[in-house]
């Protein structure tokens, strides 16, 4: 099961945020997942807004599910 993120920032947009990759059940996403983890152990993170605005990728840390506070990941949309 794919594994994401919900945060809403302070224009009430709602953002869906999930790692790339991740929930694709096979060898070749296992390795997509890993050869997308880059030198500093960051991963990219696709979050999809509601509404019309555009869709932003992110650079986290591999840990960010259970690490990033929900303020983080805003902040980090905010300056995407």
């Amino acid at each position: 099961m794919m594994k994401q993120r919900e945060v809403t920032d302070q224009h009430g947009t709602t953002w869906t945020c999930v790692q790339a990759y991740a929930g694709v059940d096979s060898a070749a996403a296992e390795q997509a997942t890993e050869l997308a983890q880059a030198a500093d152990g960051s991963v990219t993170v696709v979050c999809t807004p509601s509404g019309g605005a555009q869709t932003k990728r992110l650079d986290l840390a591999a840990d960010w599910l259970d690490s990033l506070t929900d303020d983080e990941l805003k902040n980090a949309l905010d300056a995407a």
